[in-house]
């Protein structure tokens, strides 16, 4: 079964998201970052480059978070999304390379976004994730 991982990147109780640009079914539609497994690779490795190629983004990926979410692909191809916690490097940047827009949201805008299914399965683990963040001595 082909693996696809994706990244829940944090930063300072915040999770990075990105707004699709293609396939025209899913533009304008919101998204973890990432990609394919490709032979060979390791799936933090996939991931870290993924974010490499579509945001310009450093990252140091971390443990699991949420379960695997068993999905079908553009042509009915059996997949399994994976999610990891990342945090950018050296407190870098993502840039907008492959998607239309990317946005840094706190736990009470996870809601607002037109996220893709997949992604809006995880939103429980990743409101835990981000709540669990925050710098000490702010409101949550």
């Amino acid at each position: 079964m082909q693996v696809v991982v994706g990244a829940a990147v944090i930063a300072d109780g915040r999770l990075l998201a990105a707004q699709r640009a293609e396939p025209p079914d899913m533009r304008g539609r919101w998204e973890l970052p990432g990609g394919s497994v490709e032979p060979g690779e390791s799936e933090p490795g996939a991931l870290a480059r993924e974010l490499r190629e579509e945001l310009a983004l450093p990252v140091a990926v971390g443990e699991r978070i949420g379960p695997d979410l068993p999905v079908l692909g553009r042509r009915g191809a059996e997949l399994v999304l994976r999610f990891y916690r990342c945090v950018p490097v050296d407190g870098a940047e993502p840039h907008v390379l492959e998607h239309l827009a990317v946005r840094w949201v706190g736990p009470e805008e996870l809601e607002d976004l037109d996220w893709l299914p997949s992604d809006r399965a995880l939103l429980p683990a990743l409101r835990a994730a981000l709540l669990e963040s925050e710098p000490a001595g702010e409101p949550g």
